[in-house]
């Protein structure tokens, strides 16, 4: 017999910011899963990440393995499942934009020696779908493909939310507790301070606020509505983001933003929209 849901899962389906029914509270699953592969995950660690009871998660991660979407292996640790290989196989013709990112990407690894990123918007989270290591040896390990963040956390979600409009900057503020996760320095008037700046310099910093020595610095992508859809990034470690670098690197950033700005696939959305 099915274990009844938890005060925890019904806050879970009612609660601000959390998934509201079945299908939202398994694409919340699939979502924590995508954070860590290779490795995978235990029930325990997944109902963590998504606010559910332990059974709640177990009886989900059961029906997304007889469905294909998840797997399992030897050591018991969830991963995610083949058939969402083959979905997104078939999506890739209208959603990837990573060929287009890609040599932006490339050009800021190489030009700065640090390890170079794109990341798109999905909601209230930055993705990241692409990495390139520079060829200064002392690398930063924050961002890795798949890896999500919230708004307002790492140089990229900074970046995409200093260019939203004031309204909804101040509705997701209001509601998102990102001081529990990554510390006060996520408080809302820290963030906003942040936000003034990344305006006025173009680009957003992230001074080590993640993990402490580990530095970086993003400018925002715009579709054609002159939205942010994603953003470019470069991390590394704290003395090679020193003051006087810091103009050149965000020169770089910002013109391979503006670049991918204006190709046609990122003007028109496509794989972006969040």
């Amino acid at each position: 017999m099915n274990a009844p849901d938890t005060a925890q899962d019904v806050r879970a389906r009612g609660g601000a910011g959390a998934p509201p029914d079945v299908l939202g509270r398994a694409a919340a699953v699939l979502r924590a899963l995508s954070t860590r592969e290779p490795g995978g995950a235990t029930t325990a660690e997944v109902a963590r990440a998504t606010g559910l009871a332990r059974p709640t998660a177990h009886r989900l991660l059961a029906a997304l393995l007889a469905e294909g979407l998840a797997d399992r292996d030897a050591a018991g640790r969830w991963q995610l499942g083949p058939e969402l290989y083959l979905l997104g196989t078939a999506a890739a013709a209208r959603y990837d934009v990573t060929a287009l990112a890609q040599p932006a990407v490339r050009r800021l690894a190489v030009g700065t020696g640090e390890s170079a990123f794109f990341s798109v918007r999905r909601g209230d989270e930055t993705v990241c779908l692409l990495r390139e290591d520079g060829s200064f040896p002392v690398r930063s390990h924050v961002l890795y493909e798949g890896i999500r963040f919230p708004l307002g956390v790492a140089s990229a979600g900074l970046a995409i939310l200093a260019y939203l409009p004031d309204a909804d900057v101040d509705r997701y503020l209001a509601g998102a507790d990102l001081v529990t996760a990554h510390g006060a320095a996520h408080a809302p008037d820290a963030i906003r301070a942040r936000i003034t700046e990344t305006r006025r310099q173009g680009y957003a910093l992230n001074p080590g606020l993640i993990v402490e020595g580990s530095w970086g610095m993003a400018a925002a992508v715009f579709d054609a509505r002159s939205a942010p859809v994603g953003a470019l990034s470069l991390t590394g470690v704290e003395h090679r983001f020193a003051p006087h670098r810091q103009p050149q690197l965000g020169r770089l950033l910002l013109a391979e933003a503006h670049r991918l700005s204006a190709s046609p696939e990122i003007s028109a959305g496509r794989g972006t929209r969040g």
